[in-house]
């Protein structure tokens, strides 16, 4: 069982892996513009719904982090 390193970090673990969460989502949404463009560009529509599908995912969870985050450090 590892040790809480909020001492280290100044914010307990499950703060900080809450937040890692959201900020992977976010940027999952941004590196899938990315593969998005590059699947148009080649013509490849099957890959382009596919990534734009994956994109939503993280979209979504990124914004259900956020919901989470603002209701535990709310309270």
């Amino acid at each position: 069982m590892r040790q809480e390193t909020g001492g280290v970090t100044g914010t307990q673990d499950k703060d900080y892996n809450l937040i890692w969460f959201v900020e992977q989502c976010l940027s999952n949404v941004l590196r899938l513009e990315n593969y998005i463009a590059d699947a148009e560009r080649a013509g490849d529509g099957e890959l382009t719904e596919f990534f734009r599908r994956a994109q939503a995912e993280s979209r979504k969870g990124a914004e259900q982090g956020k919901d989470f985050l603002r209701r535990r450090l709310a309270g």
